[in-house]
């Protein structure tokens, strides 16, 4: 096969070069589109410069070349065919949430000392259940998201600057766009096109939904409320007054199927005083913008939402778990927490005014630990602090300069 030029994304690569040869499935899982195939391919790289003799197997479920593989005994048969006795077999196996039964051939091929296992998939429910129930402790797991900004600059060869991070806002970082003028038209037909592929294949397909429209309505619920507290209850109610009836327990079945197909995230409630998780009332955020503005437009009045979601989504990049704080009555945006350390953030499109910058700064310092805390604007000044808590502008916080101050 022939591998495809593509531009490295260390954040993720990194995470897997310490794996390649181990006797550990690879599962990288994201939504469609977001760069899975083309990270195989990277790998698929830098393992045919580690080992000469490497023998590559790469399926593609996406491909009609591997029609034929539909079921668990196809898939083993395939690769067992292609399998070399004398040197070290590397399977891929793109989109493999599309093989029934998957998991039970990967558990067999795990026997063979001599194959390495690597897969992709664009449904949660992988690892949740398929993977995790029948091969716990032999695979690990690297999600993979839309580009960072960092990255959006690289694929699009732009230079930082306040235009260039409000294409990023309005299109999103979908790698395709390397290829496709920056143009509203031309953008959004692309990524509504995508938003239908993930609906009825990742969706509609896979959970034979029947109330379509209803599942429409609610991902245009959530665009235009990105960021909103809701309870599936409130989110019943309001489309119950839009004529639209479904129950709260629907409402969070149908919510679950667009978490485990990657369109949109939750995020939970923490009470930082009680140190638990509120079992009622969650936040959505969209995993990638432009499929957001593409169905629901690019609107003015929701630059503080898109900010949100954007800091949001940089975190999980950065390998953050993202909680919302809840302390007393007062919200902090962001609990981000890696190896340990947290990290407190709160998002506010201008700190212009005395009261915003009382509100922001103010629910920040009632947090009594010294953990870093800082409060991201769209404004351009940056490095200035109030009781050490750090004012960032957005551009900053996502190039990570802010590292620096």
């Amino acid at each position: 096969m022939s591998i495809p030029k593509t531009i490295i994304r260390p954040l993720y690569l990194d995470r897997v070069l310490p794996f390649i040869g181990k006797n550990l499935i690879k599962v990288f899982t994201g939504q469609r589109r977001v760069g899975k195939s083309y990270l195989m391919f990277q790998i698929i790289d830098v393992i045919k410069h580690q080992d000469t003799h490497a023998n590559i197997i790469y399926i593609n479920k996406e491909d009609l070349s591997f029609k034929s593989i539909v079921d668990a005994e196809t898939l083993h048969s395939y690769v067992m065919g292609k399998k070399s006795e004398t040197n070290k077999n590397y399977v891929f196996i793109d989109e493999i949430q599309e093989i029934s039964d998957f998991e039970s051939a990967l558990r067999s091929l795990l026997l063979h000392q001599n194959i390495d296992l690597y897969c992709t998939g664009s449904n949660a429910e992988l690892l949740s259940g398929d993977i995790a129930g029948k091969l716990s402790g032999r695979f690990i797991e690297i999600s993979v998201y839309s580009l960072t900004y960092n990255e959006f600059l690289q694929f699009q060869n732009l230079e930082d600057s306040q235009g260039t991070l409000l294409k990023y806002l309005k299109y999103g970082g979908l790698p395709y766009l390397k290829h496709l003028p920056l143009e509203d038209e031309i953008v959004f037909e692309y990524l509504k096109n995508i938003y239908s592929t993930i609906v009825f294949r990742d969706i509609i397909n896979r959970y034979s939904i029947r109330n379509t429209i209803f599942l429409e309505q609610l991902v245009f619920f959530l665009a235009s409320n990105t960021g909103s507290l809701f309870s599936a209850k409130k989110i019943s109610d309001f489309l119950k007054s839009q004529q639209i009836n479904m129950a709260p327990n629907q409402v969070q079945v149908y919510i679950k199927h667009l978490i485990n197909a990657f369109l949109i995230h939750q995020v939970k409630r923490y009470d930082i005083e009680g140190k638990r998780l509120f079992e009622i009332g969650d936040k959505y955020y969209f995993e990638n913008l432009g499929i957001r503005n593409a169905l629901w437009g690019y609107r003015l009045q929701d630059m503080g939402k898109l900010m949100e979601n954007i800091v949001h989504n940089h975190l999980l990049a950065e390998g953050y778990t993202v909680q919302i704080g809840i302390l007393s009555s007062y919200e902090i945006d962001f609990i981000a927490e890696k190896n340990g350390e947290k990290l407190y953030l709160q998002v506010a499109l201008s700190l212009l005014e005395e009261k915003t910058i009382e509100r922001e700064f103010g629910n920040l310092q009632k947090i009594n630990d010294n953990y870093p805390k800082m409060v991201i604007t769209m404004d351009s000044f940056t490095g200035n602090t109030i009781d050490g808590i750090l004012a960032v502008d957005l551009r900053s916080f996502l190039t990570n300069r802010w590292r620096k101050y």
